[in-house]
């Protein structure tokens, strides 16, 4: 009988820890606010706290640990926080034979250092009717799955580039366009804008940062198009059948006879 009753209250303390340790969903613990973003090098505050005192109450963190204390709130305190892939962590005891532990949503971010705009083995004016590829290259920023690139022709936004890459450290990222060149499109400039999409718990609006806008210049006939245009774009597209292309333009200018 005496066995029968230790089994019994074992079955029940075991029970209770399983409750609280292996499901968050009833782990009293509260953080305030719920998640945070944060960017580079910035301070952050946010309190673990339980409606009941628990016995023992800690953050244990890779910056700004609190030793275990008697209290109902503890607060995880950071003035300059330089780690990228942090995971907060608030533990407690609770009713001297339980302990819960939750983690603390971080997100660290930090907006790029430059984003240019530039064309793709090609320089000088383009000629119509021929394919231009355009880059725009976006340098150390983070996390890259928030990042959103767009591109825009005058004031009109003609691509939407997103990313599916979970590191969290800065990282350098490139986007292209295509683009055919049109008598229509002389004089219009393109850029790309770098924002960062971080949720509702982010900076808004978000933060973005836009490249100098690029001028396209395009010779449209026989009378603008120079020689040097024509040697250009070959330059940069040296296939024969190019060259076949622009041989009766050439024959016509006088550059092939």
């Amino acid at each position: 009988m005496l066995q029968s009753l230790f089994g019994l209250i074992y079955l029940s303390t075991l029970s209770q820890l399983v409750t609280l340790t292996g499901t968050q969903a009833t782990c009293p613990i509260k953080f305030i606010p719920a998640s945070v973003v944060v960017e580079y090098g910035s301070s952050v505050s946010v309190d673990c706290s339980m409606d009941a005192t628990p016995d023992k109450i800690g953050w244990e963190t890779k910056v700004g640990s609190v030793s275990l204390e008697k209290a109902k709130l503890i607060t995880w305190r950071v003035s300059d926080l330089r780690q990228w892939d942090i995971r907060p962590q608030c533990y407690m005891n609770y009713n001297r034979t339980a302990a819960c532990e939750s983690f603390l949503p971080v997100t660290v971010y930090k907006t790029p250092d430059s984003v240019s705009i530039s064309t793709v083995n090609h320089t000088g004016p383009m000629i119509e009717g021929s394919q231009y590829e355009l880059q725009c290259v976006i340098v150390n920023v983070a996390p890259v799955k928030s990042l959103i690139v767009k591109w825009f022709k005058g004031e009109t936004e003609v691509k939407t580039k997103t990313f599916y890459d979970t590191i969290k450290t800065p990282v350098n990222v490139r986007s292209t366009l295509q683009i055919t060149a049109n008598r229509d499109d002389d004089g219009v400039q393109y850029r790309c804008e770098a924002e960062l999409e971080l949720g509702a718990d982010g900076p808004q609006p978000p933060p973005k940062v836009t490249s100098e806008p690029i001028q396209i210049t395009v010779r449209y006939s026989p009378e603008d198009i120079k020689a040097v245009d024509i040697i250009n774009f070959a330059g940069s597209h040296p296939t024969f059948i190019g060259y076949l292309i622009f041989l009766p333009m050439l024959i016509a200018l006088g550059i092939v006879v």
